[in-house]
């Protein structure tokens, strides 16, 4: 039997703040607007987490709106292309999401160690 303390990976706090029944923010989304920022675009950040465009425009639709300023500003392609930028606000936003994320992890280190410790092991083919 292997002991917790052998796994290769510390456990990960992932966390999504509920601000009402269809206002909030979680590790996809957070990680879709970074996506944005890095490749400039919507559709791109998106093929990237395997989700549909469909899918990608619709979070950042429901994002822009859930906040008092856009997260993401976005041009129609044409002959120059479309993009998509993450705001200042934007970068705000998830700046300030990981922020929280790594301070409840930091906080709760001990209880998620404790946790650890207590998984059985899967390598035996249980």
């Amino acid at each position: 039997m292997t002991k917790a303390t052998d796994r290769p990976s510390p456990p990960v706090v992932r966390i999504r703040i509920v601000f009402g029944a269809d206002e909030m923010i979680g590790p996809g989304k957070a990680e879709l607007l970074e996506r944005i920022a890095r490749t400039g675009s919507i559709a791109a950040a998106g093929r990237e987490m395997g989700m549909s465009y469909k899918r990608a425009w619709d979070i950042v639709s429901r994002l822009n709106a859930m906040f008092s300023a856009p997260l993401v500003e976005s041009s129609r392609g044409g002959a120059k292309g479309g993009g998509a930028v993450l705001t200042e606000f934007g970068q705000e936003i998830v700046s300030l999401y990981r922020r929280f994320q790594e301070k409840a992890a930091i906080a709760g280190a001990e209880e998620l160690l404790a946790l650890q410790s207590k998984l059985s092991d899967l390598s035996g083919g249980k």
